[in-house]
C-alpha cells in the first residue's frame, strides 16, 4: 500500500510581493517532489474564514515551515497579526508534546541578533540567506520532510573485540566498508589491488565511489564504470586543486583517464558533484614495489559548484 505523502502548512508573514513569489516558488518545488503543501496563495479564496484556515490547517499537517523572516520573528513575539495567532496555536500544540520535531524555521531575509521567534529558540533551522546555497538547503529541507537522512547513517556492525569461550585475535572487518572516506576533503592512502579497486569518498549525494587500476609508479588508471560516477577527466595545468575554478571546462569524452603523479582527475557524480583528486604518491607490484598503493588528496565542491577555489 502507498504511504500518504507529507502534509506541509507553510506559515510565513507577506512582507513584501518579493517575499511572497519566493514562498511560492519553494512551495510549488515542494509540491513537484511529492510534498502536500498547504499555503494560503491557493487554498484561501475571496469570502474565506482566515482563522478557521490557520487552525485546520496547523492541525491536520504533519510538519509546519515556518519562514523566519525579520518580520516574522517581530510579529510572532509580538503576538499581533496573523503570524502571532498561529504562533499562538503553535505554542498550544508544542505545550502538548515538546519534544515534537513539527516546526522547521526557515531563515530568509533576516537581520535581527534573534533568528527565529523566542517560542522556537531551541529548534533547528535550515538558513536559506545565501542564494548561492539555495541547492543544498533545499535538498537538506526536503530530504527532512521525507524523512530521509542528509548523510545517510551507516549499517551497524559488529564489535570485533566481543569476548569468546576461547582467546582469539580481534575479527576486524576486512569488506568494502573499509574503502570509504566520507569526509568531503581529506587524504587516502589505498591498496588498489583490493576491493576491485574502489573507494568511496563523501557520503549521500556528494558520494563518489572512484575506481583504480595498475598503471605504474608515475601514472595510473581511473574510470567511470561505478554507477555513481558521470564522468573523469583531467586537470591539466592545474597544480593544485584550488587551481581550478571551472571544473566542466575539461575533457570527459573517454571511459578512462591515466593521470600521472602531481596530476589531477576530476570526476562528476551522478548527482551533479565534483570531486578532484591529486595523485600524491604511487607504488606498483608490476613496477617492482612491494605493493599496488595508491596516495590521493581530494576535495568535493559544495552545493554543485565547478569551482574549488577558497571562497573570498
Amino acid at each position: 500500500m502507498t504511504s500518504l505523502p507529507p502534509k506541509v502548512f507553510v506559515s510565513y508573514s507577506h512582507d513584501s510581493d518579493l517575499h511572497k513569489d519566493w514562498v511560492l516558488k519553494l512551495a510549488t518545488r515542494l509540491v513537484a517532489n511529492g510534498v502536500d503543501i498547504l499555503l494560503d496563495q491557493w487554498d484561501l479564496t475571496l469570502g474565506d474564514d482566515l482563522p478557521r484556515f490557520m487552525e485546520s490547517g496547523l492541525t491536520a499537517a504533519d510538519r509546519v515551515l515556518s519562514i523566519c523572516t525579520s518580520q516574522y520573528v517581530e510579529k510572532a513575539n509580538a503576538g499581533t497579526g496573523c503570524v502571532g495567532y498561529e504562533k499562538m496555536i503553535l505554542t498550544a500544540q508544542m505545550m502538548q508534546n515538546v519534544t515534537a520535531d513539527r516546526i522547521i524555521p526557515i531563515i530568509r531575509a533576516n537581520t535581527l541578533a534573534q533568528l527565529v521567534p523566542i517560542f522556537l529558540s531551541s529548534r533547528v533551522y535550515v538558513d536559506f540567506r545565501d542564494d548561492l546555497a539555495y541547492e543544498s538547503k533545499y535538498a537538506e529541507l526536503l530530504r527532512d520532510i521525507h524523512g530521509q537522512g542528509v548523510k545517510p547513517r551507516p549499517p551497524l556492525g559488529a564489535n570485533p573485540f566481543l569476548s569468546a569461550p576461547t582467546p582469539t585475535p580481534p575479527l576486524i572487518s576486512f569488506g568494502p566498508e573499509r574503502y570509504v572516506s566520507p569526509s568531503l576533503a581529506g587524504t587516502v592512502v589505498f591498496d588498489y589491488s583490493n576491493n576491485n579497486g574502489r573507494y568511496v569518498v563523501g557520503a549521500g549525494d556528494m558520494a563518489f565511489e572512484t575506481a583504480w587500476s595498475r598503471g605504474g609508479n608515475s601514472s595510473i588508471h581511473a574510470y567511470t564504470d561505478p554507477p555513481s560516477i558521470r564522468s573523469v577527466a583531467l586537470a591539466l595545468g592545474a597544480e593544485s586543486i584550488a587551481d581550478i575554478t571551472d571544473a566542466s571546462a575539461y575533457d570527459t569524452s573517454s571511459r578512462v583517464r591515466s593521470p600521472r603523479l602531481g596530476e589531477i582527475a576530476i570526476w562528476q557524480n551522478t548527482a551533479g558533484y565534483y570531486l578532484a583528486t591529486k595523485i600524491e604518491k604511487l607504488q606498483s607490484r608490476g613496477h617492482g614495489s612491494s605493493k599496488d598503493e595508491i596516495t590521493f588528496s581530494y576535495a568535493i565542491a559544495p552545493n554543485k559548484s565547478a569551482s574549488f577555489a577558497p571562497a573570498k
